[in-house]
């Protein structure tokens, strides 16, 4: 007779895995409904239990500063600059990278936006959970440089070194971000004008 198969759970999340899978869930629905959300929302939204976001955050004013805090990480933005394909012309490369940009910005602008408008306020201990590599400064270095590595196979045609033109060209994309209006200039028309300049040929140097 043999003997009965002895079943072993499979192991559980860690705290930091539970959390990132409860902010994951809870992004889209914070940016719809503000700090209007509802932590049983959230948690159909996740699969899980209203009590197990209660294990991984204090309260829900700590699950709406992850949010936040996730919002502004580049991270995602930089694996996709950073899969841009090298062989294809550097305009595509540009496009893809300021297009992946413009989508980071605007869940962030969407997300504060929702927070704000609902009247959360980030509580003085929110800046805390966010990891140093979020920084403003930090941030943006990293974006830098990630796009200034889509400059290198063209390096020897440029007029300035890698990470200066991608100073020049992040100054015009996240310029157009903040006051960005109906019929503003499209991505393709911006990575035009920043390689070729608003001259004509004939004109250049008149």
């Amino acid at each position: 007779m043999s003997e009965p198969t002895t079943r072993r759970r499979a192991p559980g999340m860690s705290t930091e895995q539970r959390r990132e899978m409860i902010v994951a869930a809870a992004l889209p629905l914070v940016a719809e409904y503000g700090a209007a959300v509802t932590t049983s929302r959230v948690a159909r939204a996740a699969g899980i239990g209203e009590a197990t976001i209660f294990r991984a955050f204090t309260d829900k004013e700590e699950l709406l500063d992850a949010c936040m805090a996730e919002a502004v990480r580049p991270d995602h933005a930089v694996r996709e600059i950073a899969s841009v394909p090298l062989d294809q012309p550097l305009d595509g490369r540009l496009a893809e990278a300021a297009d992946a940009l413009s989508a980071y910005l605007a869940r962030m602008g969407t997300l504060a936006g929702a927070l704000h408008a609902s009247g959360h306020r980030s509580r003085p201990g929110a800046q805390q959970q966010r990891p140093p590599a979020t920084s403003r400064e930090e941030s943006a270095a990293v974006i830098r440089a990630a796009v200034a590595e889509l400059f290198d196979p063209d390096q020897d045609a440029l007029r300035l070194p890698p990470e200066e033109a991608a100073s020049i060209f992040l100054g015009l994309l996240f310029s157009r971000a903040r006051g960005e209006e109906p019929g503003g200039p499209s991505t393709q028309r911006l990575v035009e004008v920043f390689l070729h300049g608003a001259l004509a040929a004939e004109g250049a140097g008149a």
